[in-house]
């Protein structure tokens, strides 16, 4: 496989594991960890040990309702069933960066360029989108001035149909050619 089809799959997988929680963008821990090629539970554990690397804009833990929800949308496991036992760890862009750079291995290095450049191509994608709906709005504003330009045409139009016949004419109806003008 040629290897700018590689890193367009591998964006695209990071595009699906990315999801919005508190109105950021994050991905959960153990999407994270498969990324990059160790257990949950190491990276964890790795997180917990440089915490002070971790600001709450870099990372946070879900609250029991958050991951509740999580839940409810996702497919994971209970933990009756081998399951996470606590609410998961959920990383920003600048959070799963810290982490490659606290892993410090090859594959961690490598998907870490895959993941900024996801959330780039979604921070792009979100303001193509906020143009978008500048602009269709531009083209509202100017459809509702064409529209009260045409119901004035239309209000002129009836006027003219309305309008009462003087005694004695006759309205004509079609078109009548220069030649039988003249002949009046």
């Amino acid at each position: 496989m040629p290897e700018g089809q590689k890193d367009l799959i591998a964006e695209n997988r990071i595009l699906r594991i990315i999801m919005v929680i508190r109105g950021k963008k994050v991905i959960l821990d153990s999407d994270l960890a498969e990324l990059y090629g160790v257990e949950t539970r190491r990276l964890n554990e790795q997180v917990r040990r440089n915490i002070e690397k971790f600001p709450k804009d870099f990372m946070f833990q879900l609250t029991k309702e958050e991951f509740d929800n999580l839940k409810s949308q996702i497919a994971t496991s209970s933990s009756g069933w081998g399951g996470r036992r606590k609410p998961p760890l959920v990383f920003t862009e600048h959070g799963a960066l810290q982490a490659a750079n606290m892993l410090n291995s090859a594959q961690a290095n490598k998907m870490s360029v895959f993941i900024v450049r996801t959330f780039v191509r979604l921070r792009e994608m979100v303001l193509t989108n906020e143009k978008l709906a500048r602009e269709v709005e531009q083209l509202e504003r100017r459809m509702s001035d064409h529209d009260e330009i045409l119901i004035e045409l239309v209000q002129e139009i009836r006027k003219l149909i309305e309008a009462p016949i003087p005694e004695g004419k006759k309205r004509s109806i079609g078109f009548i050619g220069s030649d039988k003008r003249k002949k009046k």
